[in-house]
């Protein structure tokens, strides 16, 4: 591991400048749960295909410890991506081997990968735990873990660690052809001229020296999984989202280590923790959860052109995590609309929100904790998720059969 991870953070005597959070006032539509029986026939079909089609679980189970490819079982699970490159299957999520509660006390962070013709054949890797330390600090807690392509043999790690009381996003490199990681890193966060480590306080400092609103930030903060790209001047920058309790934000970056901040809802709104985002040509298309007092998340698009964002469309949800997904010249949102036993596909209009329209509801056959969904092998859709956050699930699916 390398000697120096962290940097201090961009000195200012600026004060911070806060933002209220509020129910929205003013919305373009609403969408609700209520669907017709089109969507659940749909929604039926879509329930019976991911549970046929399951490739497996990807947890530390009993089995894989039958199998001798773990020592210990995990007693929770949670938050998982996934990606596909030929036959393997890379998958990260972090689990607690400890004791079966979702605490970030006990948490690791882990990568794993496998043959997709044979997935119990798994490798683990596991990249930092609670308890470690890093650049000669302990680390308090381990959350939220995350994976990312940078290009044809990279892939990057990413999760939240708590370290010495400052919670950081840190990255590291996975080389496919040699199946090696390399060093532990710290992301970096830049507004403007000023670049932190891309920490609470390092968040906070850079939109305080840059004169802008921040909502209220606690406990962990958080990079979004899904990837999205578009090309400016001559450069490919990825999109992503950020969020820390009611803070939520589109940003971008070139290298996938230092993230740039692009902007946040400008409208009053009662955002908190998960935001999607999604760049098509020169909008970023974003649904994020609300408090859990409302029964709405929202859906708006930020225009990179005008810097303008798009009147809401309140979706009803039960303030779990969305995700986009592009296929065949359409974007999609999945979410979960009643509860994390129901997923429901939206087809997103973009050039008129309002014009988005419910394309199934499923009522799934387990429960189905915080869906990523991305492109898998045959020009089939994967979707990997958390079953009661003690199994790591990846089941197949034709999203042909349910667009036409």
């Amino acid at each position: 591991m390398q000697n120096r991870v962290f940097t201090p953070d961009v000195p200012t005597f600026k004060p911070l400048l806060t933002a209220e959070g509020a129910p929205i006032q003013n919305r373009a539509g609403y969408i609700s749960d209520q669907v017709d029986e089109i969507a659940l026939r749909k929604g039926r079909a879509f329930a019976d295909e991911i549970r046929d089609r399951f490739l497996s679980d990807f947890e530390k189970s009993e089995r894989a410890v039958a199998l001798g490819k773990a020592e210990a079982v995990d007693k929770m699970a949670h938050v998982s991506t996934f990606v596909v490159d030929g036959n393997m299957i890379y998958v990260t999520y972090y689990a607690n081997t400890k004791e079966p509660s979702e605490d970030p006390l006990n948490q690791t962070a882990r990568l794993v990968y496998a043959p997709i013709d044979n997935p119990d054949d798994r490798v683990y890797l596991d990249l930092l735990a609670a308890g470690d330390e890093i650049d000669g600090r302990h680390v308090d807690m381990v959350y939220d873990t995350i994976l990312m392509r940078r290009d044809e043999r990279t892939l990057f790690v990413l999760w939240t660690a708590r370290v010495e009381g400052n919670y950081y996003r840190l990255y590291c490199p996975f080389d496919m052809p040699t199946k090696t990681l390399g060093e532990i890193g710290v992301n970096r966060f830049r507004v403007g001229e000023v670049t932190n480590d891309f920490s609470a306080s390092g968040i906070r400092g850079a939109m305080k020296a840059n004169q802008l609103p921040i909502k209220r930030m606690f406990s962990d903060i958080g990079i979004m999984q899904k990837l999205s790209w578009r090309e400016e001047n001559g450069e490919k920058w990825y999109y992503s989202g950020t969020y820390s309790g009611d803070f939520t934000a589109i940003i971008k970056s070139r290298d996938l280590i230092t993230w740039e901040y692009v902007s946040q809802p400008d409208f009053l709104n009662d955002s908190k923790w998960e935001n999607a985002t999604y760049v098509w040509g020169d909008k970023v298309f974003y649904f994020v959860r609300q408090q859990d007092t409302n029964k709405c998340g929202f859906l708006t698009a930020y225009n990179l052109t005008t810097g303008t964002w798009d009147d809401p469309v309140e979706v009803e949800d039960c303030q779990s995590r969305g995700d986009f997904i592009a296929y065949d010249g359409e974007l999609y949102l999945f979410h979960a609309p009643i509860d994390r036993e129901h997923i429901g596909i939206l087809h997103i209009d973009r050039e008129n929100l309002v014009g988005t329209r419910v394309l199934l509801q499923a009522h799934m056959h387990t429960s189905c904790f915080y869906p990523f969904v991305d492109h898998f092998t045959g020009g089939s859709l994967a979707m990997s998720y958390t079953i009661d956050r003690k199994h790591i699930r990846i089941g197949a699916f034709d999203m042909a059969h349910y667009v036409k």
